[in-house]
């Protein structure tokens, strides 16, 4: 049997649920540890029900088995002079194959690549999809809202644009200086030069900041010359999404999907919002880097378009 430790917000545990799915593909017996790092009231749910997902659950005594982590007087004497005995298996960088080598282990990682599951992409495609609208399980404001910019998107042709402060993580040394002004700019004038009356919806986990940034990236993008009428459209071409919390974030997920391209910051919602996009014709751009100082390159899947932080186009992914 394997255990996956599960973390994380709703983006994470799809990247841990699709390990799931591969490892169960190839014959083995997996669990989930759900427990340690969800006993914290204030640590983000768990939402994979949103796609209907239920999953085993590993119980308390079998994570003890496999992280020794039992607390019992014999099993603390003998970790004092013997140490812990365990089944951990830490994930080393983006893809790690080394994962899939050994059987009857604890499984600690992000899994935050496409190739793990490149095998089955059909069959995690066929879980993630969010279901019919009138499914949806919401308050009345949750859906009026929900519903008004669903319209929106539908009805026009949307590129859904993610920004995720660098500062708002653990360790934002990690994040910033990634997804820059210049980087935003860039990718959006990379769209309208390949779209025409393209309209820009904006989702962050902190709208009420990135309302000041918008106006950066206006100043950024208006032409000498432009009248005030023309800088009005422009900024009628973006439309703020403000209305989802930590349990209905997954709306935002759902919308970013309905979008007809996409633009991400340096964040798996952001993958996950472009991935389940099912536009065969979508234009998705990514920061050329995810992480500094870490060899990012296996986050990328094929036909990405990738800008850097001084927001020159670097290349393209290669389309298999």
């Amino acid at each position: 049997m394997n255990i996956i430790r599960m973390s994380g917000g709703l983006e994470r545990q799809m990247f841990q649920y699709a390990m799931y799915m591969k490892l169960t593909s190839m014959g083995r017996e997996v669990k989930f540890d759900d427990i340690n790092e969800y006993q914290d009231d204030r640590t983000r749910p768990i939402m994979l029900s949103v796609f209907g997902i239920d999953y085993p659950r590993a119980t308390w005594d079998e994570i003890n088995q496999y992280t020794d982590g039992s607390t019992t007087i014999p099993a603390r004497i003998r970790k004092l002079f013997k140490g812990k005995k365990t089944n951990i298996y830490k994930e080393e960088g983006v893809y790690d194959p080394k994962v899939f080598e050994n059987d009857d282990i604890y499984l600690n990682g992000k899994f935050m690549s496409q190739k793990y599951f490149e095998d089955i992409l059909a069959d995690v495609k066929k879980v993630y999809r969010f279901p019919d609208i009138g499914e949806l399980s919401l308050t009345p404001r949750a859906n009026q809202n929900f519903l008004i910019y669903y319209s929106e998107i539908t009805s026009s042709c949307a590129v859904g644009l993610h920004i995720r402060r660098s500062d708002s993580r653990y360790n934002e040394e990690l994040y910033e200086n990634i997804c820059t002004t210049e980087y935003y700019i860039s990718a959006i004038k990379y769209i309208d030069d390949k779209v025409k009356d393209a309209k820009f919806f904006v989702f962050s986990n902190e709208p009420k900041w990135v309302k000041n940034w918008l106006i950066e990236i206006i100043r950024g993008l208006v032409k000498e010359g432009m009248s005030n009428d023309d800088i009005i459209k422009l900024r009628n071409r973006f439309v703020l999404v403000e209305a989802n919390d930590e349990y209905t974030s997954y709306l935002d997920m759902f919308l970013l999907s309905k979008c007809q391209h996409n633009i991400m910051s340096n964040s798996s919602f952001s993958w996950w919002g472009a991935w389940i996009n099912d536009n065969p014709e979508k234009i998705v751009i990514s920061p050329s880097n995810w992480l500094n100082g870490v060899d990012t390159r296996d986050i990328f899947t094929d036909g990405m378009v990738l800008i850097n932080p001084k927001g020159r186009v670097e290349r393209k992914v290669k389309e298999k």
